[in-house]
């Protein structure tokens, strides 16, 4: 949804709309290590920094050290690095809407939600249902936020089903038996990714 917001308003008549897109599409650029160490750095020293200045108890503790708020900072990174991704491909879809269909609605008094609704998200339903398959994927196989903010704690609260995999597999020395639990990951990826474009597919013709 922020995504979308975010598209809508770059893609509309605004001034520096390039150099707009290029600053929200950097955190797509950088690798997901690179954010994770930058966003570590942030969350371990700066805003508990912040906190103990202003007196919010909430945050003048690290939330990386925090069993009860570690994943909420894994969930922060990953949005913030997704959606710069997201934002792109909604743009591109909104750039394939010819204008007479935006003409035509205005003579029909059709404006505001209503040509949202009614006009444009028919036109890129399927740049959203691209956007749902990728966004789901990424989430479950998120891996690189928590290598580089928690590895997994603290106390395994942040442990993915990747990062299980992996941390089991390479240095607890269950390759084999990792690899297969690989294999059924994958499997269960594509399912969900198959399921969510069936219905996605259904909705398309629908509309």
């Amino acid at each position: 949804m922020i995504s979308l917001v975010l598209a809508l308003g770059l893609n509309s008549k605004i001034r520096a709309k390039s150099a707009l897109r290029g600053i929200y599409f950097i955190p797509n650029v950088l690798g997901g290590l690179v954010i994770g160490y930058i966003f570590s750095f942030i969350f371990t020293y700066v805003l508990p920094a912040i906190g103990q200045n202003l007196g919010i108890e909430a945050l003048s503790g690290s939330m990386l050290s925090s069993t009860g708020k570690a994943w909420i900072a894994i969930v922060i990174v990953g949005c913030w690095q997704a959606i710069a991704m997201n934002t792109i491909i909604y743009i591109s879809g909104l750039q394939t809407v010819p204008e007479d269909v935006y003409e035509a609605g205005s003579l029909d008094g059709v404006t505001g939600w209503k040509k949202f609704r009614y006009l444009t998200f028919p036109l890129i339903i399927p740049f959203f249902s691209t956007n749902m398959v990728l966004s789901m994927k990424n989430f479950l196989m998120v891996f690189d936020q928590i290598m580089a903010l928690t590895k997994g704690g603290p106390s395994q609260s942040t442990e993915s089903i990747s990062y299980l995999i992996y941390n089991n597999g390479m240095s607890g020395g269950q390759f084999g038996f990792q690899s297969a639990n690989a294999f059924v990951f994958f499997v269960m990826i594509v399912a969900i990714s198959v399921f969510q474009m069936t219905v996605t597919n259904r909705k398309e013709e629908q509309l």
